[in-house]
């Protein structure tokens, strides 16, 4: 059954709001921590507003994925996933997520489960915050390392352009 949608659209410009503030702020003090911690009320929304298994299922390993990020910035954990699995992208439902530092590789892959959020979900309200996540986490990778950043905004023009066509 669908979620009510009564205040929905409110809330959902109200979660972009945040993300904006979030991705000001964040861009100005060069630091994802501000951009990551106004991304959580628009990722909690998108785990509640979500129903299919395939979108529910993404929607949760979104919301874990972005606590790990916050853990592995907070404690400065961090090792190289390539290196660790001698590979330099990781395919994830056709996407390939490019592969580093796992600070940099959550973002990437918050990236990817918003996309798959997007192509999978009927609702417009779960498309909003789909997109909301994308751009933000595209924003978390570019604090973390713009040269990633870069990598990652020619993978995802290489898909719109495949999608297009």
């Amino acid at each position: 059954m669908a979620k009510p949608y009564k205040h929905a659209t409110l809330i959902c410009l109200i979660l972009s709001i945040l993300a904006v503030i979030g991705i000001v702020i964040g861009v100005m003090v060069e630091n994802p921590l501000p951009v990551i911690f106004l991304l959580f009320p628009t990722v909690i929304y998108e785990v509640y507003r979500t129903e299919g298994a395939s979108t529910k299922w993404a929607s949760w390993v979104l919301l874990i994925v972005l606590i790990a990020e916050v853990v592995f910035i907070i404690s400065g954990i961090g090792f190289d996933i390539a290196g660790y699995l001698g590979e330099e992208t990781l395919n994830v439902s056709g996407y390939d997520v490019p592969l580093g530092d796992i600070k940099v590789v959550a973002p990437a892959l918050m990236a990817v489960l918003s996309v798959i959020l997007f192509m999978r979900t009927r609702g417009v309200y779960t498309k909003w915050l789909a997109v909301i996540i994308f751009i933000t986490a595209f924003v978390i990778v570019y604090t973390l390392d713009p040269t990633i950043y870069n990598r990652m905004l020619g993978i995802a023009v290489e898909e719109a352009v495949y999608e297009i066509q």
